[in-house]
């Protein structure tokens, strides 16, 4: 993923955050990373909505989106991102300590592209990020822009 890739992480636990962010830098992963405390102020940013940063009308995107936030849960920012014809080509992982069955089955049905479960273990936790970060940082993982022209 190059660096015009920006990373948007929707978490309302702020040790989650820099965990997510440090692991991510660790693996290499060189892209810029947004933060944002509950679903309201991602929705805000890519439907640009109130006075706060908005998303780029051709930027590249990709999103770790928490289940349990406040103001707006993850799952309600998932349908209204899949819902929207531009904001639907935004990958979307799921982070969350549920590993439900029917509930991975519904975030999946409703268009994530990635269902990831938050280990309550610190070092789980760090292990599971540094592998994402990995994956990330491979040359041939490709994002697509908002307006759909691709970027790796």
């Amino acid at each position: 993923m190059n660096k015009g890739v920006v990373i948007l992480i929707a978490e309302d636990d702020a040790g989650h955050v820099e965990l997510v962010k440090r692991n991510l830098w660790r693996s290499c992963v060189e892209s810029d990373i947004l933060q944002f405390k509950d679903g309201q102020e991602i929705l805000d940013f890519l439907f640009k909505r109130g006075n706060k940063a908005k998303h780029e009308e051709k930027g590249c995107y990709f999103l770790l989106l928490d289940i349990r936030m406040p103001k707006v849960d993850g799952q309600e920012v998932l349908r209204q991102i899949k819902e929207d014809e531009e904001l639907r080509k935004i990958p979307v992982i799921m982070l969350t300590t549920t590993d439900e069955a029917s509930e991975v089955d519904r975030y999946y049905e409703m268009g994530c592209s990635f269902y990831m479960i938050k280990p309550a273990d610190y070092t789980k936790f760090m292990e599971a990020v540094e592998n994402l970060g990995a994956f990330l940082s491979l040359e041939w993982v490709r994002v697509p822009h908002i307006d759909g022209v691709g970027a790796s």
